[in-house]
């Protein structure tokens, strides 16, 4: 097949100043595990434009629907929570001790600007940590390390009445500040890319489809997930609720082209080389395979990795829900994941969305994804 790129994809409408206003918007705005519901807000009101339905499950997951009602149901899927922290205990003096909500690192923590989320909206804070003259003392000693139980925040109260009075309690979540900010050569830089870079991506495709007039032979589930990084947990109501036929998700995956990142472990990937596909128990073969060779015909630069026993994504949860669903993972190079400067590059994210719109275009009821 010949590239029909310049067909269904008109140039320069990929990463508009409208779409590149929403993911900023998107970005800042935060959605930590659990409390995705203003993310979500912000998502379908900018999907709405380009769907038919919509449909928002009772822990957030939030759908939007193209064609709705036809027997063959596909969909993309990313996720939408950020990681974070819980306030877990409020010393009399005021300081703040916390417990991890999702994968957070406590390493990149100390001297961090952060939001507390209580019941009077949002309380700046900061994590405190000593000056390096006070933590060397004496130097046969070994210098103090940051662990979960030895970080705290401080507010500017001084008693824990002060920290209550200004509507922090336990259980209030607490996320960093960092929002959206570019880098020479088309990097982008921000906390919580893994996975709203998803959200973005999936919602560009909606709008494409929408923009040039394709009508699929398919219901389009477009699915922005919730609970992803404490378990998977919310792809896998949604798969029970859609029941789908196949699953595209997408997600970020580990650059392994920085120091301290073993290549004979992760893989050769890299950031500006296409979005990288993989082979894995939970990724069906045939429609990795089908993706490859859409993404060759369209002349998309892509690269390859492999997972073990489990992608670590929601494509476990789609792959395995009901009586199965052919699953193909599609990532996005990423490096410095789950810190605050997650970097990413704009050529990823668009090789990524016209990849994904490509293969739906391709893709038919009647694709044969059966293995014997």
């Amino acid at each position: 097949m010949e590239n029909q790129k310049n067909e269904n994809i008109k140039e320069g409408s990929l990463l508009t100043a409208d779409s590149m206003q929403f993911l900023k918007n998107y970005l800042n705005n935060p959605s930590p595990v659990g409390f995705e519901y203003s993310g979500q807000k912000i998502w379908l009101n900018y999907l709405k434009p380009y769907i038919d339905e919509q449909l928002v499950d009772p822990y957030g997951t939030a759908v939007g629907i193209i064609n709705p009602g036809q027997p063959f149901k596909v969909v993309i899927e990313a996720h939408a929570d950020e990681i974070s922290w819980f306030v877990n205990y409020i010393t009399d003096q005021g300081l703040i001790y916390l417990k991890r909500n999702g994968g957070v690192d406590h390493q990149i923590a100390p001297s961090k600007r952060v939001l507390i989320h209580g019941k009077k909206g949002q309380v700046k804070a900061v994590f405190g940590w000593p000056a390096i003259h006070t933590r060397l003392g004496n130097p046969d000693q070994k210098e103090t390390q940051p662990k979960v139980e030895n970080l705290w925040l401080d507010c500017g109260a001084r008693t824990k009445k002060e920290v209550e009075d200004l509507g922090i309690h336990i259980g209030s979540v607490v996320t960093y500040e960092d929002g959206l900010d570019e880098l020479a050569y088309d990097y982008l830089i921000c906390r919580a890319m893994d996975n709203r870079i998803g959200g973005f991506m999936i919602a560009q495709v909606a709008r494409l489809l929408k923009e040039n007039g394709k009508q699929l032979p398919f219901s389009l589930y477009v699915v922005n997930a919730v609970q992803e990084e404490i378990g998977l947990r919310g792809a896998e109501m949604i798969a029970r609720r859609i029941k789908p036929n196949v699953a595209i998700i997408t997600d970020v995956t580990h650059d392994s082209t920085t120091p301290l990142i073993n290549k004979q472990i992760e893989g050769d990937c890299s950031c500006g080389k296409g979005p990288a596909l993989c082979y894995g128990p939970a990724v069906h073969n045939k429609l990795l395979h089908f993706v490859e060779d859409v993404a060759q015909q369209n002349k998309i630069e892509y690269q390859m990795r492999t997972v073990s026993r489990s992608t670590g994504t929601d494509t476990d949860s789609f792959a395995y829900a009901n009586d199965g669903c052919p699953s193909v993972l599609i990532s996005i190079p990423l490096r410095y994941m789950h810190t605050t400067v997650e970097m990413l590059h704009k050529n990823d994210i668009e090789n990524t969305i016209k990849l994904m719109y490509e293969t739906l275009l391709q893709l038919k009821p009647e694709t044969n994804l059966s293995y014997l």
